[in-house]
C-alpha cells in the first residue's frame, strides 16, 4: 500500500487498485514546542503528511484494541486441552513430533 499525493487528492495504491481520497483541511492547535519538534523532524512542508500518517496509525491501533476488547471471552480454555501445559510446551511437542516424522523412513 502506497500513498501518492496530487493537489487536493491523495491516491491510495492498494495492490493494483487506485483509490482517490479527497483531502479536507482541518485546523488544529499545537503547542509551539511540539510544532518546533515536528518541523525539526519533517520540515514545515512535511507537517500534513506526518500528522496524517500518525493519525492513520493511531486510528488503526484503536480499532484493533476495540476488536480485541470485543473478542474478550471468546477463547475458552476448556476447548483447548492441548494448551493445558502452556503454549511453549505445545509447540515443543509439535516440533518433536515433526522431528520424529522426518527421521522415520516413509512407508513403502
Amino acid at each position: 500500500m502506497r500513498l501518492r499525493k496530487s493537489g487536493q487528492y491523495d491516491t491510495l495504491i492498494v495492490g493494483q487498485r487506485l483509490s482517490a481520497m479527497r483531502r479536507k483541511r482541518a485546523h488544529i492547535m499545537l503547542s509551539e514546542d511540539l510544532l518546533a519538534e515536528v518541523d525539526r523532524l519533517v520540515g514545515e512542508r512535511g507537517r500534513s503528511a506526518f500528522l496524517a500518517d500518525l493519525i492513520r496509525q493511531e486510528v488503526q491501533r484503536r480499532s484493533l484494541l476495540a476488536a480485541l476488547r470485543n473478542a474478550r471471552g471468546s477463547w475458552k480454555t476448556e476447548e483447548h486441552p492441548e494448551l493445558r501445559e502452556g503454549s511453549d510446551a505445545f509447540v515443543e511437542h509439535l516440533r518433536a513430533e515433526n522431528e520424529e516424522r522426518l527421521k522415520s523412513p516413509p512407508d513403502a
